[in-house]
């Protein structure tokens, strides 16, 4: 992202059918190549010499954080590494953000609320755990998000099972199903060298499940949101509805965080709060921007303003709030898991409808099934507004 004629200008770097190209920001789509991911990123650097970049998944974050290293390790302060270093942060830091248990035992050191957490080597440490962290317990592998690599367990033997399976190198069909149609080849070297993922068992923290996202910049945190979870896709899913809260505890956790890591850029927090006492356990960093980031909800809660600020120098300009409901139905994930939730008309339904080419890729795999008069009729459905601007029976 460059910051040209003091505006935003975006380019994008994504597999070839991804949809982000079809934001109307979008200047330029540089194509990711799965089987040379970071030569995609250097490409898209040099070609486009932006002033910020912004991950916006794991595996993007990760793939900066590796073209550093390989920067790093052949020039001495070239632009790549500048770029990266201004964007995400103290280089140092950024190993631990992929060590859950490590990130965790930091966080504990920093004063920061935290469930008792354990690396697991191998099998034999299971039993060793269970005594110090107990059951329930989360297992966790590293390197993965959404859910996907976490399993809840409550006896011995469902955590040897639960270990098994997340060590495990992914299956070559796998591997190759999502380097094919995902064009993400993440996987393909932990297959074909069969590697086996970290895995750690954190306690269980019984509650509401919550998420805060904030913009930071050199170790200072400037704009923070927190969210509890309402509805997930699944019990270890990601979520689908989620209510606005200002909750102490987990902006102080992440002020503690942000400032021992020196991180810049836009950063997600996964939290616990427990019941009893109110108190927010965190239990996850996502060093990346999150689902909610975009959510612009009043002073100190805008994040693209403050990270435009925090680029340019220039004092804070903060947009509009996008609404006064503190219910948010994110789109298109509650639409998904249910078309008719009452939340997608009770809360505030995070619709792009100035992006309806986004809309429409985003409802196409649920379209495909349907006769092209309920294509028209779903996307209507969508949301209690109508596009704006649009009359009664326009259509997207």
């Amino acid at each position: 992202m460059s910051l040209a004629n003091a505006g935003f200008v975006v380019d994008a770097v994504c597999p070839s059918r991804h949809s982000l190209p079809k934001l109307r920001c979008v200047r330029r789509s540089h194509t990711h190549y799965g089987l040379a991911p970071s030569d995609s990123f250097a490409e898209a650097i040099r070609s486009s010499r932006p002033d910020l970049v912004i991950p916006c998944d794991d595996n993007a974050a990760g793939l900066l954080h590796q073209l550093h290293a390989e920067e790093a390790r052949c020039k001495q302060h070239s632009f790549v590494c500048s770029l990266i270093e201004q964007s995400l942060g103290s280089p140092p830091s950024f190993p631990i953000l992929y060590q859950r248990a490590s990130f965790i035992d930091m966080a504990r050191r920093e004063g920061v609320r935290t469930p008792a957490t354990q690396n697991i080597k191998h099998a034999g440490d299971l039993e060793k755990c269970a005594r110090s962290v107990g059951f329930p317990a989360v297992l966790k592998a590293d390197g993965t998000s959404g859910g996907e690599g976490v399993r809840i367990v409550r006896t011995l033997e469902e955590a040897g099972l639960a270990f098994a399976s997340l060590s495990a190198p992914p299956l070559p069909s796998r591997a190759a199903k999502r380097a094919l149609l995902d064009q993400d080849s993440s996987l393909v070297r932990r297959s074909l060298f069969r590697r086996r993922a970290n895995i750690s068992a954190q306690s269980f923290i019984g509650g509401a499940e919550a998420t805060s996202v904030v913009a930071c910049w050199r170790g200072s945190l400037h704009a923070s949101l927190q969210f509890e979870v309402v509805n997930k896709m699944d019990a270890t899913g990601h979520s689908t509805v989620l209510r606005r809260i200002d909750n102490a505890d987990m902006i102080r956790a992440a002020e503690k965080v942000v400032g021992k890591l020196e991180l810049s850029g836009v950063i997600g927090f996964d939290f616990m709060i427990e019941p009893e006492t109110g108190y927010a356990y965190l239990i996850e960093i996502n060093p990346r921007a999150t689902q909610v980031g975009h959510l612009t909800l009043g002073s100190g809660r805008d994040i693209p303003a403050a990270l435009f600020s925090c680029v340019t120098g220039r004092p804070i300009q903060e947009a509009d709030k996008v609404t006064e409901n503190d219910v948010i139905a994110l789109f298109p994930q509650e639409w998904k898991r249910d078309p008719a939730s009452p939340y997608l008309r009770s809360g505030y339904h995070d619709v792009p409808w100035d992006e309806p080419q986004l809309i429409r890729a985003c409802v196409r795999p649920r379209r495909r099934q349907w006769t092209r008069y309920a294509e028209k009729e779903a996307v209507r459905a969508l949301s209690p507004a109508r596009v704006p601007g649009s009359c009664p029976g326009d259509s997207l």
